[in-house]
């Protein structure tokens, strides 16, 4: 587009086209937005809401009587004709009572809406227009509608068919008397009325494109975003780099995809009354979005925190330096905000991970670990058990139930969440048990960062990051039916690694047949390996450690478990491995904690106590445990 033209979205050229050839025309989508006037003349280029557009359309192609209808008003006069035009109106539709009879409802009087708008189309004095605004409203459920309901959409239609061409003698012009819907979805009115009907059009009226956000990136709109004294030092800056200046733009563009034109103005009215700056001009979407004033990937703090990332989750995560290396690869480049800079999108989620490997090797933990390291909190991990949502309609669940539907109400589990708490950690375990329409909506997810929940809401993934987990590639099915190991505890990382990317690639692209799903994840793709001896043993410590730490903290008991029993524990646990840190949990509750319980309570030594665990016997059953302790 040239810096001389003027923009004219896609659904104003389509209006310039099929009003003279549709008696019937349905415009739906953002239908609540304003929109800019493509007037010739810059004081001519204003916002103005959708009637009052479709107003000034009309009057300048010749129509003379305009009106509006909607469910709570009946007939009302639009843009800047008055009582003239009601009176006209009420005259061509034959109102009984004149103007005063024109607070009508849609269907079921004797007197209605739709009668009136029939008759208004049919007659031949006057160059007419009604635009039926709200029109989603006039109706419950497009379904299940009553005969009334039935009886006013006919007349609709009725009047489409018999409607009547007029000529305007003074603008020298013939018009078809034309009805306009608004509606915000085409299937807020019956499908009959629309579907295969030469009489209607459907215009689709979308939010800003990117072309005309682009449009109020020139100066003399994108000065308005910023107090005249700073937008004036700034620009002096940017012009010797305009380079800068121009991805700030792109950046800009990129991240109010999905913003209406209302959201935009309110942009530039909160970027002024804030006093922002043009190199922080991005911060103010996050501010109109979240209502937070700094951006937790922004901060210095977690910048120094990642720096010594590995050393911590190492100490967390143990026995997968090579799993953490890699996801903490992936969290540094979205903190140095290069996550997507090749992409065109810049709404995708911050960090997409596919945490693959055997059960109990750190998956679950490694993700609350990160939202710890990320945002100071491990409850900021949300998870999602996905064997929850194995069923076709089982997305209404995650999503929300659309309207009309048991649960609508309370809008869906992740959509709730992520606006609840938009800087988070979404952990879907066990991803592969989820239906495929589930899958289905996390391409949208993946690709654009943001989802319409059942409500119509847009929910923003963009500050998020989204961790899949998967037990994918360490079983494989036997020819005969049933399953056999795939990966080994003895074969090398290297080995293992490339057998479960290989199924994980293997399922998404022949097994399910939706390589696009793996497109979006990438090489991001995290294996991780079986716990080992060496791990193992690291693991049993870190558990004994935490078991003392906390009787000491909660119950004031100095507990000392000697180095025999430590090497029972640890060799049951290697006895264990195929079922990773877990299994290691699991062997040191069975041997130690339950007999350690029910000696404790025996010996009544359950607060304020020291107790030494002096041996173990294992292969007892029940397993016996020799202690000794006192009251402190």
């Amino acid at each position: 587009m040239r810096d001389d033209e003027i923009y004219i979205c896609k659904w104003h050229k389509e209006l310039e086209i099929f009003y003279k050839l549709k008696p019937l025309l349905i415009l739906e989508g953002n239908i609540l937005d304003v929109f800019t006037w493509p007037g010739e003349r810059p004081q001519d280029r204003m916002d103005m809401p959708l009637p009052l557009y479709l107003y000034t359309f009309l009057v300048q192609k010749g129509y003379r009587n305009i009106v509006k209808f909607d469910a709570l008003e009946g007939f009302s006069a639009v843009g800047y004709t008055g009582e003239d035009s009601l009176d006209t109106f009420a005259e061509i539709c034959g109102a009984k009572g004149g103007r005063e009879s024109l607070n009508v409802p849609f269907a079921g009087s004797e007197e209605t809406g739709a009668e009136y708008a029939r008759n208004a189309m049919t007659q031949n004095r006057v160059s007419s227009a009604v635009i039926m605004d709200l029109a989603s409203r006039y109706l419950v459920s497009p379904g299940n509608l009553s005969q009334a309901l039935v009886d006013a959409y006919t007349n609709l239609l009725k009047g489409a068919q018999e409607g009547r061409r007029v000529r305007n003698r003074e603008a020298g012009v013939s018009n078809n008397n034309l009805l306009i819907l608004v509606v915000n979805k085409l299937n807020d009115i019956p499908a009959w009325f629309y579907l295969d009907n030469p009489f209607v059009r459907t215009l689709h009226v979308s939010q800003p494109t990117r072309e005309e956000r682009e449009f109020m990136m020139r100066e003399e709109h994108f000065r308005e975003f910023f107090v005249p004294d700073i937008y004036e030092e700034d620009i002096r800056e940017y012009r010797e780099k305009p380079g800068e200046l121009k991805k700030l733009k792109e950046r800009f563009v990129g991240m109010t995809e999905g913003f209406t034109k209302i959201e935009l103005r309110n942009l530039m009215k909160l970027c002024t009354e804030e006093r922002y700056h043009i190199g922080r001009m991005t911060d103010i979407v996050d501010l109109y979005r979240y209502g937070i004033r700094e951006n937790p990937w922004e901060n210095r703090r977690l910048q120094e925190t990642l720096r010594t990332g590995e050393t911590a989750l190492q100490e967390r995560v143990i026995g997968q330096p090579a799993a953490v290396e890699r996801t903490l690869n992936v969290i540094k480049r979205a903190a140095a905000g290069m996550s997507g800079l090749q992409h065109s999108s810049h709404t995708k989620p911050k960090g997409i991970l596919f945490f693959a490997g055997p059960t109990g090797t750190g998956k679950t933990e490694t993700a609350k670990a990160l939202a710890q390291l990320l945002f100071g909190d491990e409850s900021r991990c949300v998870r999602f058990d996905m064997s929850e949502y194995s069923q076709e309609h089982s997305d209404q669940k995650l999503l929300g139930a659309p309207p009309g539907y048991v649960g609508y109400e309370a809008g869906g589990r992740l959509t709730n969440a992520v606006r609840e708490n938009p800087f988070s950690i979404l952990l879907f375990d066990e991803i592969e048990k989820a239906h495929g329409s589930i899958l289905d909506k996390f391409l949208q997810i993946l690709e654009d960062g943001r989802m319409t929940d059942g409500q119509g809401r847009t929910v923003y993934f963009s500050e998020t990051v989204i961790i899949f987990t998967s037990n994918l590639g360490i079983y494989k099915r036997l020819p005969g039916g049933g399953t056999a190991l795939n990966v080994t505890p003895g074969e090398t990382y290297a080995s293992m690694e490339k057998k479960v990317r290989g199924a994980v690639e293997g399922y998404f692209k022949s097994e399910l047949g939706r390589p696009e799903i793996l497109n979006r994840i990438g090489e991001n793709i995290v294996v991780f390996d079986f716990i080992r001896q060496e791990a193992a043993g690291e693991i049993l410590d870190h558990q004994l450690r935490s078991i003392v730490g906390k009787l000491r903290n909660e119950n004031h008991i100095e507990l000392v478990i000697e180095e025999s029993v430590r090497n029972v524990l640890l060799e049951k646990a290697l006895g264990n491995l195929e079922n990773g840190g877990r299994g290691v949990g699991n062997i040191v509750e069975e041997f130690l904690l339950n007999p350690l319980s029910a000696w404790m309570l025996d010996e009544d030594l359950l607060k304020d106590a020291e107790i030494t665990v002096k041996a173990l016997d294992a292969e007892a059953h029940p397993v016996r445990m020799e202690a000794e302790g006192r009251v402190r």
